[in-house]
């Protein structure tokens, strides 16, 4: 205890050194801020110029726009700053550095499908289970399909207009597409679309609610408002959805108002929570895909070997870039001896490591030893703790 106490404190002043100061959090405060303005910015230049200068922009759904612009602007803003965080702004860049790699262009017919696939298949949930992967594929599709068909419509890039021969005519960015007739199957298809995409949905938040609500193990970990209110809100979402098709269809529209503004004050609500609740892992999962190119191109480059058997386990450059994110956020698992020769160390370029950062990830980690190893050191520093009597507390 007398000699671990001195090490602890060491690492706890190291690791508050180097954290960075508040000048540096302030200045990437401001940038993310202006990058959030400048998203909001394009998107409204984006929504007048596929309105025709505001013409074909509807003044009815001024409330979904708003709130779509601030979600944009909130979203970058958080995207931006999450970005500049040691961990992910260094296997972002990685990520970036290996992409652009002239040696990794030919491997790319297997790797970009098998990326692409497993970001909307959603393969990694299959294998925990078929009851859960079809609840998120619902879910997933479900949002993503009626954000592709809403936001549109309600930008002005995307109207109907009806010509005199009762033929519809579809118009995008003021371009007109093709006619087509509204009691044909397509025309059926093409007015209901969101029906459709609202029912997708409907079954997932179902699945959603029964799990949540008697899987024992998700009931022990959740929270009410990051997992609960986000799904209450989609729900909400869906069900006054469905209501003004209902309502518009059997009842002649009588209490369409009233719907439609308690469909636009959810859909608000929902939009503004995006940034800072569940579903904003939906922005960030694309960035998984780098993650894969990283790990994918990483099983033909140098291995590291273990410190205390000499195997090898993992790609070179992943421990070293796991050291060196340690490092920046005051992690420090240095056992204070040199790195072995006989370890492999990745010869790739680094991405933003300064001298000092290299010197102190070249001495032997917690991280340079195997899964295996670590679990019989700490097997042997449990026995070692004991002593020869035994346990002495029990």
């Amino acid at each position: 205890m007398e000699h671990s106490l001195p090490h602890t404190q060491e690492q706890r002043s190291t690791g508050q050194a180097q954290l960075p100061p508040r000048k540096h959090i302030r200045r990437l405060r401001v940038l993310s801020i202006g990058a959030g303005v400048v998203a909001a910015l394009i998107l409204v230049a984006l929504i007048a110029l596929g309105s025709r200068g505001f013409h074909w922009f509807d003044a009815a759904l001024i409330g979904y726009a708003v709130a779509t612009i601030f979600a944009t602007a909130a979203v970058t803003y958080k995207y931006t700053f999450w970005l500049a965080r040691p961990p992910t702004g260094r296997y972002w860049r990685r990520s970036w550095q290996l992409f652009l790699s002239y040696s990794n262009f030919r491997r790319y017919t297997a790797l970009i499908p098998a990326a692409i696939g497993d970001l909307f298949a959603q393969t990694f949930i299959r294998k925990r289970g078929l009851y859960r992967w079809i609840t998120h594929q619902c879910i997933f599709w479900g949002v993503l399909l009626s954000c592709l068909i809403t936001f549109p419509l309600t930008f002005g890039w995307l109207r109907f207009t009806q010509s005199p021969t009762g033929l519809y005519r579809i118009w995008f960015f003021g371009f007109g597409l093709f006619d087509f007739p509204s009691h044909s199957l397509f025309g059926f298809t093409v007015i209901h679309a969101l029906d459709f995409t609202a029912a997708l949905l409907f079954i997932g938040l179902v699945l959603a609610f029964h799990r949540r609500f008697h899987d024992l193990a998700v009931i022990t970990i959740q929270r009410f408002r990051f997992d609960i209110v986000p799904l209450a809100l989609l729900m909400a979402i869906v069900v006054t959805g469905l209501a003004l098709t209902a309502d518009s269809t059997w009842l002649g529209g009588a209490y369409y108002w009233y719907i439609s503004l308690t469909h636009e004050t959810v859909v608000v609500l929902w939009l503004i929570s995006l940034p800072f609740g569940k579903f904003f892992h939906l922005i960030e999962r694309p960035a998984t895909v780098g993650i894969e190119l990283y790990w994918r191109t990483g099983e033909s480059t140098a291995q590291q070997r273990c410190a205390r058997c000499g195997e090898e386990f993992a790609p070179a450059r992943f421990i070293q870039d796991l050291k060196r994110t340690l490092n920046e956020v005051g992690e420090n698992y240095s056992l204070n001896k040199p790195l072995s020769a006989t370890n492999t160390v990745s010869d790739e370029p680094v991405v933003k490591s300064t001298p000092e950062q290299e010197q102190a990830i070249n001495m032997l980690w917690w991280q340079d030893i195997c899964p295996s190893c670590k679990r019989v050191m700490r097997a042997q520093a449990n026995l070692a703790a004991l002593g020869r009597e035994g346990n002495q507390f029990l």
